[in-house]
């Protein structure tokens, strides 16, 4: 294994800076592509909409799509069960 010098070489430092400034900017570049891609703008952080007039609200916007989760009966769970049960029987029939 190489052994260094305490002090390292000005230059080299320099040149190390300057190349992990140019892979910062291309993450950079990368992650507000990202964020387009989601319909966010960069280094925006997304905000609940308010009526004009009104502070900001901090509690979390609403998330589209979200539903209450399904209760199935005990009945309903043997019927879906059961009809699995012939799909698969079907399915193995056909193998043979």
């Amino acid at each position: 294994m190489a052994k260094f010098s305490a002090a390292p070489n000005h230059e080299i430092l320099e040149a190390a800076l300057q190349g992990l400034e140019a892979q910062k900017s291309k993450l950079d570049d990368q992650i507000a592509q990202v964020r387009s891609m989601l319909g966010r703008r960069a280094g925006r952080p997304v905000k609940v909409a308010s009526a004009p007039g009104e502070t900001e609200s901090t509690a979390p916007a609403p998330v589209k799509g979200t539903r209450k989760k399904r209760v199935l009966s005990s009945e309903a769970r043997k019927r879906i069960a059961i009809a699995q049960k012939k799909r698969w029987a079907a399915f193995r029939k056909g193998q043979e």
